[in-house]
């Protein structure tokens, strides 16, 4: 029994390193830029074991992510499910895809995660819209192929299942 659930404290772990880095200190000059980690994270766990990761997870993380930057109970919840919704609807497509693809449609999805999240930023008037609104999602896409690269290892090496 140690090994199947060491195997999905993996998985938490991941998650936790996610919030971390999401906290991480950054200069001010790329705090507007800070990639979207545990959308990432998400992602790829979604796209890996879906039967584990799946919107219900992301609900969860999000609510944490939530409590950890003291925003509005839920906003970050509701994003990163759709995040996870949207992975999961396109999963068997973005399986397929070269890396750069995959890279593609991530920055359309993040891109929409954005876009909603500035929404909810009009409308609690926390901050006014901006261009700026897009540029994580833009840093998240690229560093994709390399969140893939590092979590694939990790899966694999471990043999999360």
């Amino acid at each position: 029994m140690a090994g199947p659930a060491r195997k999905v404290w993996v998985i938490w772990l991941t998650f936790a390193v996610a919030l971390l880095l999401s906290v991480a200190p950054l200069p001010e000059f790329m705090q507007i830029g800070r990639p979207l980690w545990l959308a990432l994270f998400v992602t790829y766990w979604a796209l890996a074991l879906p039967d584990r990761v799946g919107m219900t997870t992301a609900w969860v993380l999000g609510l944490a992510e939530d409590v950890l930057y003291g925003t509005l109970l839920g906003q970050n919840a509701l994003i990163l499910t759709l995040v996870a919704f949207l992975v999961l609807s396109l999963q068997q497509r973005l399986r397929m895809f070269p890396m750069w693809q995959q890279s593609l449609v991530l920055l359309v999805v993040y891109g929409l995660a954005q876009l909603v999240q500035l929404w909810l930023h009009a409308l609690t008037g926390n901050r006014p819209p901006t261009l700026a609104f897009i540029l994580p999602a833009v840093v998240s896409a690229l560093l994709w192929p390399w969140v893939l690269v590092a979590l694939r290892g990790l899966h694999q090496r471990l043999r999360v299942n």
